[in-house]
């Protein structure tokens, strides 16, 4: 049970995690393990439950009852990520200037988010939006 949205933790292959995104795409996957891992967090991927289906509308009167399913576009393939330190949260680690990239610079928001390359942490991240 979480405190707050922003501080979930969960069992992910029988190990209490704190969760870090769910229902990340496979790159998002590679880009988060391999941050957090440099950060000396061990990271748990599993795969996402899938997507609850919709229940089926009631048929209207006066309308053919058409039977056949209509094809549905195939979900991707999605992971929740997950880190062994249980108290782990996300926005403490970015705003709290906790985390570090590979080339010696500060996670910003704007890395994280991966809408930049390199961490520009010179930037005060009111501004960097």
């Amino acid at each position: 049970m979480a405190i707050n949205k922003n501080h979930e933790f969960d069992e992910l292959d029988g190990v209490k995690c704190g969760i870090v995104e769910k229902n990340v795409l496979p790159q998002r996957v590679d880009f988060l393990k391999k941050l957090l891992e440099y950060n000396g967090f061990t990271v748990v991927v599993v795969p996402s439950p899938p997507p609850k289906a919709a229940p089926a509308p009631k048929p209207v009167e006066g309308e053919e009852n058409n039977t056949a399913a209509a094809p549905t576009a195939p979900t991707p393939e999605t992971f929740t990520v997950g880190v062994t330190d249980y108290t782990f949260n996300t926005i403490n680690a970015i705003f709290g200037r906790l985390l570090k990239t590979p080339d010696g610079h500060v996670v910003t928001l704007a890395y994280w988010l991966q809408r930049e390359s390199i961490s520009h942490d010179e930037i005060p991240y009111y501004e960097g939006l």
